[in-house]
C-alpha cells in the first residue's frame, strides 16, 4: 500500500513501526551517555527511541560536572504523554536525581508491569564531599533499591560498584544470607541482574547473568581501555532494544555485550577527555 507524496506520480510504500524504547534519564551534551546516545544506540539496533527528561548535565567528554534534576511532575508528565500515544515494547531507566523522580519512574513502570524495564544501576551520582548533599544521595540510592529496583525486570551494574556499596552498608542484605552482591540484590527483589566485569574463579573478568532460581550464564568481559567511558549505560539500552524486539532475556543480554563489545572496539576520542563509543560501527 503506498500514498501520493506530491512529487510527480511516486507512491512510497508504508514500512512497519520498528519496535519502541522509552528511556528515562538526563540529557547530557556531550552525547557520551544519557537520550542523545540511547537514541543513536535505539536506532543502530533497529528501534525507536522515545525519551523522557529526568536532568540536564554540564557535562563534556572529560565527565560531568553538574546536574539540574527536572521536577516528578514534568518526569511523569512526560511519560504519560507518550505511553497514551504510542506502544511501548520495552523501558529503559538511567540516571535519575530525586527519590521523588524514582518514585514516580517506579510508578509508571507498576502500571506497565507488562512491558520489561531494564535499569542501569549506579547512573548519576556525582561525587560530593558535601554532607547534606551526601545525605541525600543516600536517600536517593534508597528509594532506587526500594522503590524501583523491584520494578526492574533486569538490572545492569558494575561489579565495582555493588562491592563499593556493600562494604559501605548502601546495599542493605535484608534477610539475604548470600555473600555474592548481585545475589544480595535478587534477594532484594530484583528480577535478573547482569554484573559487569564481575572476577572469575578461574581469573580474570566475566560478565554474569543472575536470574530467578539461581539461573545463571557468563561471557568474557573485555578489559578497560584507557580513558573510555564507561559503557553500563550503552549495555543497558542495548538490552533494552533487544528485549523489546522479542529477544529472550539470556539472548538480549548476549547481544547487548556482544554490540558494546564492538563500538568500544570502534571508540573516538572526539576532545580532550575521553574516548567515546561508536555506536553505529557494530555488526548488528
Amino acid at each position: 500500500m503506498g500514498y501520493f507524496t506530491g512529487i510527480g506520480e511516486r507512491s512510497v510504500t508504508l514500512a512497519a513501526s520498528p519496535s519502541i524504547v522509552l528511556a528515562f534519564g538526563p540529557f547530557d551534551p556531550s552525547g557520551a551517555d544519557g537520550l542523545p546516545a540511547d537514541a543513536v544506540t535505539c536506532g543502530a539496533l533497529g528501534c525507536h527511541g522515545l525519551s523522557v527528561l529526568s536532568g540536564i548535565l554540564v557535562q563534556d567528554s572529560t565527565g560531568p560536572e553538574s546536574a539540574q534534576a527536572l521536577s516528578p511532575e514534568l518526569i511523569d508528565d512526560q511519560a504519560r504523554s507518550l505511553l497514551e500515544d504510542m506502544p511501548v515494547q520495552a523501558f529503559k531507566a538511567g540516571a535519575v536525581y530525586t527519590p521523588e523522580a524514582a518514585s514516580v519512574i517506579a510508578q509508571i513502570a507498576a502500571d506497565y508491569s507488562e512491558t520489561p524495564l531494564v535499569l542501569h544501576l549506579g547512573a548519576g551520582l556525582l561525587p560530593t564531599e558535601d554532607a547534606a548533599e551526601a545525605d541525600a544521595d543516600e536517600a536517593l540510592h534508597e528509594a532506587i533499591l526500594e522503590l524501583l529496583l523491584p520494578q526492574a525486570h533486569i538490572t545492569v551494574v558494575e561489579h565495582h560498584l555493588l562491592t563499593r556499596w556493600l562494604d559501605e552498608g548502601l546495599l542493605p542484605r535484608g534477610d539475604s544470607d548470600a555473600d555474592d552482591p548481585a545475589q544480595i540484590l535478587i534477594d532484594n527483589g530484583a528480577q535478573w541482574v547482569l554484573t559487569l566485569g564481575q572476577p572469575a574463579p578461574q581469573g580474570g573478568l566475566i560478565n554474569l547473568l543472575l536470574g530467578p532460581s539461581r539461573q545463571t550464564a557468563s561471557w568474557p568481559c573485555m578489559p578497560a581501555q584507557p580513558r573510555t567511558h564507561d559503557t553500563a549505560g550503552l549495555t543497558a539500552t542495548a538490552l533494552a532494544a533487544y528485549v523489546a524486539r522479542g529477544n529472550d532475556m539470556r539472548d538480549a543480554t548476549e547481544q547487548a555485550l556482544r554490540y558494546a563489545r564492538q563500538a568500544l572496539e570502534h571508540s573516538f576520542q572526539p576532545g580532550m577527555g575521553l574516548r567515546m563509543p561508536r555506536r553505529f560501527a557494530a555488526e548488528v
